[in-house]
């Protein structure tokens, strides 16, 4: 029920985005009867809401969709469960009893601060966007300078334009879905600055948001210095060397009124850190088991706030597998501990999860560190697969089934991805 929360329940799910609705259902399946979703916005559907292009749905739902509606599904099919919803509310502390409880410590807007019990939790807090102060981009401090994340929130929610000339720092998607989303509101873009020699985002969104508009993508090229006093009034663009540094006397300045920065993603862990959960250096999320459990036994991760996924689709279908697994948990269902590590081995920069068991299907989600065409992906001596061509900006996912590790006698599963041929 909408604004409803009891003080104690089965599983307790931080967050109603994309994650935090997938895995209440995915608890629901697996048989939990009392599911809570604490939301600290006012509504649920969390990024989803503000996404108004399409291309949402295309793999879950086989149907294009665009962000709205595909959390729209969601939270019918939540509400339609019955499921507590508490917006406003704030998940400030996790404690565990020595009986394996858990206390979740909320602050909302209509109770205050209180206690909740359960016995298990779905970390699906989502991420965060990298801001100024992350890349330390020197100059003054004028106004016009927003994440592309807000700026879309002002345009497609609020009905505001942050500005009329507008450079775009960064290529990940919500920068070249921004892009697009600028000009057809009548603003110019005068281009789009990667510092990397490939873009961060996929390649639909460079082809569909850029291409097609005629919007410049300068790679290997950074912004170095920001102008304006009272807003900004252009900035200095610098191309890099194969060390990302600018290279001297080859600076041009562009004019504009409005900078918009798309500059990365960072899973929302604060919390996680503080319940004392193991994180990855990689991914900044935590570091999970075949099962999505973190080192903290009954607490679960999924979506963006494990590991930054390229499409909402993804974050859905792990997020309905983590909740299952917490639903399982609740009813006292207790999984078998991992015997495989994975290990990331050539030109794979991280692997999702780091474990795995033998007596069940698993899919392993990870990135590549350079661009790679065409490549091989191998899983040990257990398996290959050829891939027409691997980007960083793309996660690659792979499903294993028991039949396929039952031939694996060893404690260690090295990934690699390597040239065609190799």
């Amino acid at each position: 029920m909408f604004g409803r929360m009891n003080r104690k329940y089965d599983v307790v799910v931080l967050g109603a985005g994309p994650a935090g609705l997938g895995a209440a259902l995915g608890a629901l399946d697996a048989g939990a009867e009392d599911v809570l979703i604490l939301e600290r916005d006012e509504e649920p559907g969390g990024i989803l809401r503000q996404c108004i292009h399409a291309g949402f749905g295309l793999h879950y739902f086989k149907e294009e969709l665009t962000g709205p509606e595909y959390g729209e599904r969601f939270v019918t099919k939540v509400l339609e469960h019955d499921v507590d919803l508490a917006p406003n509310s704030y998940a400030i502390g996790l404690a565990v009893d020595s009986d394996g409880t858990k206390e979740v410590r909320v602050l909302s807007e209509k109770a205050g601060i209180t206690t909740v019990e359960c016995a298990s939790v779905v970390l699906a807090m989502g991420c965060r966007e990298r801001t100024r102060g992350a890349i330390r981009i020197p100059g003054t401090r004028p106004s016009g300078i927003y994440t592309a994340g807000l700026a879309q929130k002002f345009v497609n929610m609020m009905g505001y334009l942050p500005g009329r000339r507008i450079a775009i720092l960064g290529s990940g998607d919500i920068g070249l879905i921004m892009a697009r989303r600028l000009v057809l509101e009548g603003c110019e873009v005068v281009g789009v600055f990667e510092i990397l020699p490939y873009s961060n985002g996929l390649t639909r969104n460079v082809v569909q948001c850029l291409d097609d508009f005629n919007i410049p993508l300068h790679l290997s090229t950074t912004v170095t210095y920001i102008h304006g006093r009272d807003r900004v009034e252009g900035v200095t663009v610098s191309p890099v060397d194969e060390h990302l540094k600018p290279i001297a006397g080859k600076s041009w300045d562009v004019d504009c009124d409005t900078l918009l920065l798309s500059i990365g993603l960072i899973p929302e862990n604060e919390l996680t850190r503080s319940m004392g959960a193991n994180l990855d250096v990689v991914t900044g999320g935590p570091i999970v088991s075949s099962t999505l459990e973190t080192s903290l036994p009954g607490v679960f991760a999924s979506g963006n706030v494990l590991h930054v996924h390229d499409l909402a689709d993804f974050v859905t279908e792990e997020a309905l597998r983590g909740g299952a697994f917490a639903g399982e948990w609740a009813r006292g269902i207790r999984r078998p501990r991992d015997t495989i590590h994975l290990v990331a081995g050539n030109n794979v920069a991280y692997c999702v999860p780091k474990t795995l068991s033998p007596d069940r299907m698993q899919v392993i989600y990870m990135r590549c560190k350079q661009r790679m065409q065409p490549a091989r992906l191998r899983v040990g001596e257990l398996l290959e697969r050829k891939l027409k061509f691997v980007v960083p900006a793309e996660m690659i996912s792979l499903k294993i089934r028991p039949a396929l590790l039952e031939k694996f006698h060893g404690d260690r599963l090295v990934i690699d991805i390597v040239p065609e041929g190799s």
